[in-house]
């Protein structure tokens, strides 16, 4: 069987690719499809999850084998066939290329073709450019203006300290009232 697989992307609008897989081929023969296709070194800690129809995640399976209990089945890629646990159309996954900020790819099994395989992925169909791969921080740091902390950064200006009303309020310290003095100690 083939799996004519689309996945797109909520940071690109007009992004999105098709790849064409055998049904018994590896998690990690996708993951490399799905690299190939964007254009991705295959340097990351990548992982796809499969989801239910509203997106939430169920099984993980990961690129390297993670040490987690018994109770918990396992799933590493080079060691599952994608057949083993998609088998139906419309069946969502979500790729996870970015784990540092779990940024992903939403996938979609859009057709079964049966009596027919390829002995490799094929991209069948691709638009728009990809997201980069990784946020690069040092350069949001250095465009992000700085920030213009006053009086007025965390609430209302015309806040006055002097309405606060203390009676009955209790800071923990022993059970008895605070008085705006202690309040000016604290800080």
């Amino acid at each position: 069987m083939i799996y004519r697989f689309i996945f797109v992307s909520d940071e690109v609008d007009d992004f999105y690719r098709e790849i064409q897989i055998d049904s018994e081929a590896s998690f990690l023969d996708f993951h490399k499809a799905i690299l190939d296709s964007v254009g991705y070194p295959d340097d990351q800690m990548t992982s796809f999850f499969i989801c239910e129809d509203n997106w939430e995640k169920r099984e993980e399976i990961t690129r390297e084998e993670m040490n987690t209990s018994s109770d918990v089945d396992s799933w590493v890629m080079e060691s599952t066939r994608i057949s083993e646990l998609v088998e139906d159309e419309k069946q969502r996954l979500i790729y996870i290329f970015d784990p540092l900020t779990d940024r992903c790819f939403f996938i979609e099994l859009k057709e079964i073709v049966y009596g027919k395989n390829i002995d490799s992925a094929v991209c069948t169909g691709k638009g728009g450019i990809a997201p980069k791969q990784l946020i690069d921080f040092d350069s949001i740091t250095a465009t992000t203006t700085s920030l213009d902390i006053d009086e007025n950064f965390y609430g209302d200006e015309d806040f006055d300290s002097d309405d606060l009303d203390l009676d009955g309020f209790d800071m923990g310290n022993g059970g008895g009232d605070v008085t705006l003095d202690s309040l000016d100690d604290l800080y």
